[in-house]
């Protein structure tokens, strides 16, 4: 009788953690920038028709990196969710920590007990009233919760791009200024990206209740103009 093969807890788990960060390297980035009307979200991304950033609820944003199919069953799992909690019992008790922790409990379960890891990082944004209010949470593959402030990078080279933004960041930036921001900050010193290479929506302070409104077309570049 042959001895079963053993692999250490810790291998398995360091070898599933790399797995999934190369999977979310091989793709295109994405930031968010807290900008003084709302949450800025802008991500490289030249399709037309696969969406990285998307509308959860009234005020509450979405934005996934990584492998496409995967967070877009977390984007529609968090849709479900919340439409459900909204009708059975208010509005109001649907936030973005709520939906962050129903994420976090998805992944790290994915990641504990599943042979392959999902391949994506997401962020869950919701625009407040008043500035203290915004919210962004960065879930990363595994299930662990960042609770970020002003500012945060998802996707390869997350660290260099968080570098840049950060020196171009501050309180009182306004739309187009976070826009450019966030541009030259995913585009680096040796690349340019055009409006075809986009895409931008914004989550605005301003807007009673359906906050997510997404920048295109002449609207788009108009503001990188």
């Amino acid at each position: 009788m042959s001895m079963p093969f053993y692999v250490a807890p810790e291998q398995v788990m360091k070898d599933r953690a790399d797995y999934a960060r190369k999977g979310i390297a091989r793709g295109r980035s994405l930031a968010a920038v807290v900008y003084d009307d709302g949450i800025l979200l802008c991500a490289e991304n030249p399709s037309r028709t696969l969406r990285k950033v998307s509308e959860i609820y009234d005020r509450i944003g979405f934005a996934g990196v990584g492998k496409y199919n995967e967070f877009d069953q977390l984007r529609i799992a968090g849709v479900r969710h919340a439409d459900l909690k909204g009708f059975s019992f208010s509005r109001e008790d649907v936030d973005a920590r709520g939906l962050a922790n129903q994420y976090a409990q998805i992944l790290g379960q994915i990641f504990t007990h599943e042979i392959k890891p999902m391949e994506v990082e997401i962020l869950v944004a919701e625009v407040g009233a008043e500035r203290a209010g915004d919210q962004l949470f960065h879930i990363l593959y595994d299930g662990t919760v960042v609770d970020e402030t002003g500012f945060t990078v998802l996707g390869g080279e997350a660290d260099a791009i968080a570098d840049r933004l950060e020196g171009a960041w501050g309180d009182d930036l306004d739309l187009r200024s976070a826009l450019q921001a966030a541009v030259d900050s995913l585009a680096g010193p040796d690349r340019q990206l055009d409006a075809s290479d986009l895409e931008v929506a914004v989550l605005r302070r301003s807007d009673s209740r359906r906050a997510f409104h997404r920048i295109e077309g002449s609207e788009l570049d108009a503001l990188m103009g």
